[in-house]
């Protein structure tokens, strides 16, 4: 390959149209949400040129304020959909899953960063917001799982303490789970696109456990962090039920 990636040319992409048209099809013709799917399609085109364009300029910028404002709205982004499965989350929720993921992704970053890769300059935006990307999504992800087995499992009269821990075992089950899968299901976005650059497959393996790990880190403190922060808007805000009391 030459260590590099050829570009797609946009006729080609827009061959991919070729894919999702019948899909698009049978949710038309079984009347379903038909449009809802061609507004997810155009939306993420939108949404991925946009970044595209941002992403080239913040590269070229190469400023450390400005990286520290793109992970600032990363962070604040992934809070507030982070509670998007609660019908009615109390405001301190959003700010207690903003805490829980700025402090765990801070913390796993910087290890990554600064300890195992050890990136030069800290700020460098092509390695830095890419992989901040790949931590603050899995903290999301986690905090949506755990918020919403959180209520679920209140209202359905469990105490605080054996919620939390269904809760915190539920929203770890995509990490776990990929890192069962990587390898032998399937191979991991990152890993593939530097195998495609040309990179060798033994540098681009050390690179997924990197990522893999990072993920499954930030997933569990960013949920322990949530929990352990939001146990009294649960249980008397959010799915107040008689006897069920914060614990430990």
């Amino acid at each position: 390959m030459g260590g590099h990636v050829n570009d797609i040319p946009a006729a080609n992409l827009a061959m991919l149209l070729l894919l999702a048209a019948p899909v698009v099809v049978m949710l038309f013709v079984w009347k379903l949400h038909a449009g809802k799917a061609l507004y997810a399609l155009f939306r993420m085109l939108a949404q991925l040129l946009a970044v595209g364009y941002v992403l080239a300029f913040i590269f070229e910028a190469e400023s450390a304020w400005l990286v520290l404002l793109v992970l600032s709205v990363m962070v604040g982004a992934a809070a507030w959909i982070s509670l998007n499965p609660l019908k009615s989350p109390v405001w301190r929720l959003y700010l207690f899953a903003f805490i829980a993921i700025l402090l765990s992704g801070s913390l796993t970053l910087l290890v990554v960063t600064r300890g195992v890769l050890r990136i030069a300059p800290w700020y460098s935006p092509r390695l830095l917001i890419p992989l901040a990307g790949m931590i603050f999504s899995n903290s999301m992800t986690a905090v949506s799982l755990s918020s919403e087995r959180m209520v679920s499992e209140l209202s359905r009269g469990s105490d605080f303490a054996a919620a939390r821990a269904t809760a915190f075992n539920a929203a770890l089950i995509p990490a776990i789970n990929a890192m069962f899968a990587v390898g032998l299901v399937s191979l991991p976005g990152m890993m593939t696109g530097q195998i495609l650059s040309g990179v060798s497959p033994l540098i681009a393996v050390k690179y997924q456990i990197v990522v893999m790990v990072m993920v499954f880190s930030a997933a569990g403190l960013s949920n322990a962090i949530f929990l352990h922060l939001s146990r009294h808007a649960f249980c008397h805000h959010v799915a107040p039920v008689p006897g069920a009391q914060p614990g430990e």
